[in-house]
């Protein structure tokens, strides 16, 4: 038993460097690509791992308290529990992490955990900008945690089970199997969702780079600011699995999982590059209107179509 599990944190360690390192890429890939719509070159792709070399290697002097220091350490705890939970590639049994029975519920509770978590050391800082920052931030998250939720509990209802394995599971023998075409109308709430997920416009309500020239890379340094941008990459990278497993038929390899992962972000990217950035009023309306109602429509449609 004790050999079973130092070889699944064995394998969840090679996991988490990969998905790390494929986040910090696509995320340098995403950069460029809206740097060549606004007619810049854009970033190097090795920009995002030399930043996290460079502020990790540096020390600050300053003290905000301790629950300052403790925010970016709850962030990436977040960001690690969630793909803990998570399998990237299904049937692969070094890449399936610790899923198993109920694991969607936790997925969802590590979700929130580093998002709160964070809340609080900014909170911490005293700085005015970040009482914005926290006040938009955590109202766009229940905004469209409302939609996303509802989407979730749709395909538990259709699959039967919180298991993401087993949703996935579901989901194999083609692509007419997978959610996207058994049950669209969840998809589209989720993928709403998942606009506001991404932080780009027109939802970055809490970084509002046009409005506050303030932000998590000024207020956090060092190797905090280093904890900060590599869960950004994770994190990220994270919830485009999460996402293709839930609704895309997961993936067996990982070029299906890059060509996936891939075409799921592209959605966020193209409506921000399209769109100016709301006020956090207009947002949150309208998470609680479209995407909501479009969650409660996959629910009905769940019970009356599908569920016998």
């Amino acid at each position: 038993m004790d050999i079973d599990w130092f070889q699944k944190i064995g394998n969840f360690g090679l996991t988490l460097l990969i998905v790390t390192v494929y986040g910090l890429f696509m995320g340098a890939f995403i950069e460029r690509i809206i740097a060549k719509v606004q007619g810049r070159v854009g970033i190097p792709y090795t920009q995002p791992i030399i930043n996290i070399l460079q502020t990790l290697t540096r020390r600050t002097a300053i003290s905000h308290g301790i629950m300052f220091y403790l925010g970016p350490v709850f962030r990436i705890a977040g960001g690690v529990g969630t793909l803990a939970f998570v399998p990237v590639i299904f049937g692969s049994e070094t890449f399936s992490n610790f899923s198993g029975a109920g694991d969607l519920m936790l997925v969802i509770y590590f979700m929130f955990f580093g998002q709160l978590g964070m809340a609080l050391g900014a909170g911490e800082s005293g700085h005015p900008y970040a009482a914005i920052g926290i006040a938009r931030g955590l109202s766009q998250m229940t905004a469209y945690e409302v939609p996303f939720a509802l989407s979730v509990i749709a395909i538990v209802l259709q699959y039967d089970t919180l298991s993401i394995t087993e949703i996935v599971a579901a989901q194999q023998g083609g692509w007419q199997h997978w959610t996207l075409f058994t049950n669209p109308i969840a998809v589209a709430a989720a993928m709403l969702a998942f606009l506001g997920m991404t932080g780009y416009s027109p939802f970055d309500i809490f970084l509002a780079p046009q409005e506050i020239p303030i932000g998590p890379p000024t207020e956090f340094h060092s190797a905090y600011l280093s904890l900060l941008q590599t869960n950004r990459a994770l994190f990220g990278a994270t919830k485009l699995v999460l996402f293709m497993n839930l609704f895309f038929g997961g993936a067996t390899g990982w070029v299906e999982l890059a060509i996936k992962t891939w075409a799921i972000y592209m959605v966020a990217i193209a409506v921000g590059v399209a769109f100016p950035r709301f006020r956090i009023d207009q947002s949150i309306r309208f998470f609680f209107k479209i995407p909501t109602l479009i969650g409660i429509a996959s629910i009905v449609y769940v019970q009356m179509a599908l569920v016998r």
